[in-house]
């Protein structure tokens, strides 16, 4: 046999090898045929997933995957969402950490009185994890956007907060910290709205129908027993203990909840940044100085000089948090009673300390919800009409 031939010979032998590794790594021809580079699945309008879903139109994408809205063949044509995690092994292994959430959720929860989105179903389809849910409406971020970032109503954020209260209460009670609550992942089951003209800003706006929600997104949720990251939460939504690396748990869910809280009612968020520094710097241009005793403990000292954050006010990065930040109280949008009672909610789910910070089934018994537990003494909440602030 010459020469050649003997290359040939080997080089057939090592394509042979080669195409074998890459299918025992998941990545067989007829994968790569199905899915995107990054690991997306590519389907069209009308494919049919499990001989039961078929999908009609994208509701959104994320660095995990994407969700789509399917007809349920298996539930006379009902409208469900499903997500399709991308063809990959880190998103494979988040993705069933999520069902183990879900399924806790589902057995705590069976009727669905917590608030919490209900898995209805998973399987798996050519390496992409797919998971059902009921199928919702639009976020409460995406429609304050689509409102030109106008605030929600008072009365409309005391229901959507004793909601969110109630089922973020609901996973702690379960051993479970959500770890990535924002507005983005809380949804409307129905996002119907009226429009309204608004006196004050001289222009219509709409106004939700219905400020029923669902939490969602369980793919960062962390029992009390497992690893718990360094780094949690979307930075605007970060507490202060998980930047100063001082370990977190529970109460950094009620942190969260206070950012979200205030975003609903002025319409921006509460801390537009994206440094830790500068981050700190306006927690203590709208809160006062972080305590003494978080700083020495944390492990992120380059951040403080002497026991005091290392800040420069008449740095660029100075004079933007002072254009930005002012005390929490100087945000008040009216001098009523319940403006005041939201206000003081706020300021104990923002209080610095963990152990401080108030714990959820204290903050369900606010007076800011009295509304709500006894209605009779207050107007109808659910009043699309009603456009006080």
């Amino acid at each position: 046999m010459g020469k050649t031939e003997l290359y040939s010979l080997y080089k057939g032998f090592l394509d042979c090898i080669c195409l074998c590794l890459s299918r025992s790594s998941g990545e067989a021809a007829g994968d790569n045929e199905r899915d995107t580079e990054s690991g997306h699945l590519i389907y069209e309008s009308g494919d049919v997933l499990a001989d039961r879903y078929e999908i009609v139109d994208t509701l959104g994408e994320g660095t995990f995957g994407k969700v789509v809205e399917c007809l349920d063949h298996s539930r006379r044509g009902s409208g469900i969402a499903l997500k399709i995690i991308k063809n990959q092994e880190k998103y494979r292994e988040a993705a069933k950490l999520e069902i183990s959430v879900l399924e806790k959720i589902s057995e705590k929860d069976p009727h669905s009185q917590h608030h919490c989105v209900q898995m209805l179903d998973w399987f798996n389809f050519y390496g992409h994890v797919c998971i059902s849910f009921e199928l919702l409406s639009l976020s409460t971020f995406d429609f304050l956007k689509s409102n030109n970032f106008l605030p929600y109503p008072i009365n409309q954020i005391r229901h959507m907060a004793h909601q969110i209260c109630h089922a973020v209460s609901f996973l702690h009670d379960n051993k479970l910290t959500h770890t990535d609550l924002k507005p983005e992942n809380i949804l409307f089951v129905n996002s119907d709205y009226s429009l309204i003209y608004n006196p004050g800003k001289k222009c219509n706006e709409r106004r939700i129908n219905d400020t029923t929600v669902r939490l969602v997104d369980f793919g960062s949720a962390t029992f009390d027993h497992e690893h718990h990251s360094v780094v949690i939460s979307t930075r605007h939504y970060r507490a202060p203990e998980v930047i100063l690396e001082l370990g977190w748990s529970h109460p950094c869910d009620v942190w969260s909840i206070g950012c979200i809280l205030f975003e609903y009612y002025e319409g921006f968020t509460l801390f537009q940044t994206h440094d830790n520094k500068e981050h700190l710097a306006m927690m203590e241009r709208i809160q006062g100085p972080i305590p003494q005793r978080m700083i020495q403990r944390s492990r992120k000292q380059k951040y403080f000089y002497r026991g005091r954050l290392d800040w420069n006010e008449c740095s660029k990065a100075g004079h933007y948090v002072k254009s930005k930040c002012k005390s929490l109280r100087k945000y008040l949008l009216s001098h009523g009673t319940e403006h005041h009672q939201f206000f003081d909610l706020l300021e104990k789910m923002l209080e610095y300390e963990p152990s401080k910070r108030i714990s959820l089934p204290s903050a369900l018994c606010h007076p800011f919800f009295l509304p709500l537990h006894y209605p009779e003494r207050s107007q109808v909440w659910r009043n699309s009409a009603d456009t006080s602030r």
